[in-house]
């Protein structure tokens, strides 16, 4: 096959589209805290039953996320992000009708949470096949469409709540999906199908040989590297949906007004878009293994200053620190499951880490929301997020000691 070199490497049209979907979608779904402290007020529901939705919602496109990275690497992506991208606009748009919590299960935690199962494992392992050169730092910029999203949208969703009251807030949120499936339609699954060859397929090639040799989905299963992986971004995703769901109304029980505390969630935001951007490239250069130790330490560092944070500029602190310090975690990720096992089965085992990512998630916001509800106060529940992060580092510690080449032949999926 004779492959063509185009001017413009239609790679950064997918990227640019994964931005964009990661900004909408991920933005639009972390503005939960945000509607936190409204429902609560309106409805009267203690933290825990409010804050369960979210968790439903993390746990159904966890396990979803095994489906969808299943799908995208038989099917390509378009279709699967068409789909979620439409559920999710539904359910930003059925949470302005809600008026019970039952309603609030099936909007958020369920038809959410299908939405959300749609984007994370299928547009990274998408970028994984468009680039091998260059890969983190491509990686880092889809997913600096997070912190885009966390900087903007709570801010957006503040002053809807405040001119125009929550439920009106959500209605408007139900053109993420409009955005998010116009986004879409320019993914396409690897650059074979437009007559191209990925972004540095040379090295590729010599180095890795990662479609010919990677290893198969039971295989992968096998290794240590895979459940240490696991568990490290377990603890991730336990500490920062904690902090997105938990640390506005914890500002706000510290006497901080409404609109100083979620101005925390956009210095998170911010400092994410920069180490995602940053970490990327310098996991091209040290090596990915590096970054996230790098990084999740450095969360651990933020969690445990956070016990003392008591005036706002501490918390912007410690927004700017944990948002850059996420950032760094999150990123090697998908490069890291591309160098242990290879981008044959690459879609479905990225799902089984987000969804280490997101059951984390799930457990967090409601262990902490119980927490408060039983003591009153938000120092047990800080606590335990500086002995989660500890445990990740020391998991991170433990991955970069194994090494694991990936010589067998994947089997027939």
């Amino acid at each position: 096959m004779t492959v063509r070199k185009p001017k413009l490497f239609y790679g950064y049209v997918i990227v640019a589209a994964s931005f964009v979907i990661m900004a909408v979608a991920s933005g639009g779904f972390n503005t939960f805290g945000v509607f936190f402290g409204p429902m609560l007020e309106e409805f009267g529901w203690s933290r825990a039953l409010t804050s369960g939705a979210f968790s439903v919602a993390l746990v159904l496109s966890g396990l979803l996320g095994l489906v969808t990275g299943r799908l995208t690497d038989r099917f390509g992506p378009r279709l699967v992000l068409t789909g979620c991208g439409l559920l999710l606009g539904l359910a930003f748009f059925l949470m302005s009708q809600v008026s019970s919590s039952w309603q609030l299960y099936l909007y958020y935690g369920v038809i959410a949470g299908i939405g959300m199962s749609g984007h994370f494992v299928p547009l990274l392992s998408t970028v994984a096949r468009w680039f091998d050169k260059r890969l983190g730092a491509m990686s880092g910029i889809v997913l600096a469409g997070v912190g885009t999203g966390v900087t903007l949208m709570p801010m957006l969703a503040n002053w809807g709540i405040t001119d125009y009251g929550w439920r009106r807030a959500f209605m408007v949120f139900g053109l993420v999906g409009v955005v998010y499936v116009i986004a879409a339609q320019l993914l396409h699954r690897d650059p074979h199908s437009r007559g191209l060859l990925p972004f540095g397929q040379t090295q590729r090639q010599q180095a890795r040989h990662l479609d010919m040799h990677g290893l198969s989905f039971r295989e992968a299963l096998r290794t240590r590297q895979l459940w240490m992986l696991f568990g490290a971004i377990f603890c991730l995703g336990f500490c920062f949906h904690v902090v997105m769901v938990h640390i506005v109304i914890y500002a706000t029980g510290l006497g901080i007004p409404a609109a100083g505390a979620v101005r925390i969630l956009s210095f998170l935001g911010m400092a994410n878009i920069v180490g995602r951007i940053l970490m990327g490239h310098i996991g091209d250069r040290i090596g990915h293994r590096q970054v996230l130790l790098m990084s999740i330490s450095l969360l651990f560092g933020s969690l445990v200053g956070l016990q003392f944070a008591r005036e706002l500029w501490m918390l912007y602190l410690f927004g700017a620190v944990f948002g850059y310090a996420y950032a760094g975690t999150f990123v090697p990720t998908s490069p890291l499951i591309a160098e242990f096992f290879g981008l044959k089965n690459h879609g479905v085992l990225f799902g089984v880490i987000d969804a280490a990512f997101l059951l984390g998630g799930t457990a967090g916001p409601v262990l902490v929301g119980y927490t408060y509800d039983v003591t009153g106060s938000y120092r047990t529940g800080l606590l335990i997020l500086a002995v989660v992060s500890l445990v990740g580092v020391v998991l991170a510690i433990l991955l970069k000691s194994v090494q694991i080449r990936p010589n067998s032949t994947p089997a027939a999926s």
